[in-house]
């Protein structure tokens, strides 16, 4: 399981890479595996201000639909739009060309509340 050390992790199977004030973010290896297939990505909260923990979109694979949750408060300014007609890259290359938004970050001490690559394979038994 591929468990990118530079990354910061949610409970909720997100991953962020944080450049600047700027959070790219996607699902991990681990959340990807579990749902199977993926075969739609929605977020229709592009231009949007939310919360943490607020739901900025969903994933749908074969068996499921899950919620993606918004790991840190700021404006969504990006939409992975290749996801539309390729959600599958989610699968292929979660942590690379499957991200999913980047988010203009209005709250940047919350990055101290994200889990390190150990603590989430702590999180998820790996």
């Amino acid at each position: 399981m591929n468990i990118p050390p530079e990354l910061k992790y949610t409970k909720d199977h997100e991953w962020v890479r944080i450049e600047d004030n700027v959070a790219t973010v996607g699902i991990t290896d681990f959340a990807q595996g579990e749902l199977g297939d993926i075969v739609y990505v929605e977020v229709e909260t592009l231009d949007e201000t939310l919360d943490r923990e607020e739901v900025f979109g969903t994933v749908e694979a074969v068996k499921t639909v899950s919620d993606l949750f918004q790991p840190l408060s700021g404006e969504i300014i990006a939409f992975n739009e290749s996801l539309e007609d390729e959600p599958e890259k989610v699968n292929s290359d979660p942590y690379g060309e499957g991200w999913m938004v980047k988010i203009r970050l209005s709250e940047p001490s919350e990055i101290e509340d994200l889990l390190s690559a150990g603590d989430y394979k702590e999180l998820i038994g790996a």
